[in-house]
């Protein structure tokens, strides 16, 4: 009988033996499983959260209606930074150059508009940005007393790299200016003589009347949106739109706030959506009717 139970002891080691690594297989299973959940959510988070390169294009599927909401806070001034200002000469027509905004008056902005640096551009991505700006440290020729003067980057200071950065060339890289719209630079400045003042300035939240306003030109083929009168950041970083037929469509930053894509959208209901620097996004739902035209311009829902 010896040899039997023998027997059966080591079956039942065995059957214990393999229980154990069932139990154990079965654990690391879970946790794989889990561990691969996690690691799809934080995927799909991320996906929401990425914001398309306005460089390339990108048509997403129909099935993709609304980006996820996080309920970001608005937008709040940043801290005070030291720089100096100029002014130049132009009008309406002329003060929104490198943006792309062919009428400041028009588009909403005013005269208190300014150029800024090639340090402060950001390759167009500012235009549309407000600051307040306020002269400092030099009684001589701040209107002392004086509120600050708020503006939005309308365009492109070029640097000057035949002169020096401290005398002229104040709009070289790595320094961040001003050049004013010649109208409003007395209301920093006791008059144009002064011709450079030192200043402080912070971003500030862009307060527009009326919503963004979609500028479409072009032909059939090629259509170039110019998206102005933007509240909240002001600054654009992505455009998408979406007709009847042709599904979201990640436009690309042509230049300043000039955006273009080769979608056929001609005949269709035209949505918008506008995303900020600072992750907010507003959503312009048919905008524009299936009867739109080349030059036409509409509005949709601006940041609050």
């Amino acid at each position: 009988m010896a040899l039997p139970l023998k027997a059966l002891f080591a079956s039942l080691l065995a059957i214990a033996s393999t229980l154990s690594d069932l139990r154990v297989a079965t654990a690391a299973v879970a946790h794989h499983r889990s561990s691969s959940w996690r690691h799809a959510a934080h995927r799909v988070a991320g996906n929401r959260m990425h914001y398309h390169h306005p460089r390339r294009a990108h048509v997403h599927s129909g099935n993709h209606h609304s980006p996820a909401k996080h309920n970001r806070p608005k937008f709040a001034p940043g801290p005070w930074k030291q720089a100096h200002a100029t002014f130049y000469e132009g009008g309406s027509g002329t003060f929104g150059g490198a943006c792309g905004y062919q009428d400041v008056v028009q588009q909403g902005y005013g005269y208190q508009t300014t150029a800024v640096s090639t340090a402060m551009f950001n390759n167009g991505q500012t235009c549309g940005a407000c600051y307040e700006v306020k002269c400092v440290d030099n009684p001589q020729w701040c209107q002392l007393g004086q509120p600050s003067l708020f503006v939005t980057a309308t365009d492109l200071c070029p640097p000057n790299y035949n002169l020096p950065s401290d005398n002229g060339g104040w709009c070289n890289s790595p320094r961040e200016h001003f050049d004013l719209a010649k109208p409003v630079f007395t209301t920093l400045a006791k008059d144009y003589t002064a011709g450079i003042v030192p200043v402080q300035y912070r971003r500030v939240p862009c307060r527009k009347q009326g919503g963004v306003r979609f500028t479409i030109t072009g032909n059939p083929y090629f259509n170039l949106v110019l998206v102005s009168n933007v509240g909240g950041a002001g600054e654009v970083v992505s455009v998408q739109v979406k007709g009847d037929k042709v599904p979201w469509t990640t436009m690309q930053r042509n230049w300043g706030q000039k955006w273009e894509t080769n979608a056929m959208l001609v005949g269709q209901s035209l949505t918008f959506r506008v995303r900020a620097s600072d992750g907010r996004f507003t959503t312009a739902w048919h905008v524009a009717p299936p009867n739109w035209q080349f030059g036409q311009t509409f509005e949709g829902k601006n940041f609050k």
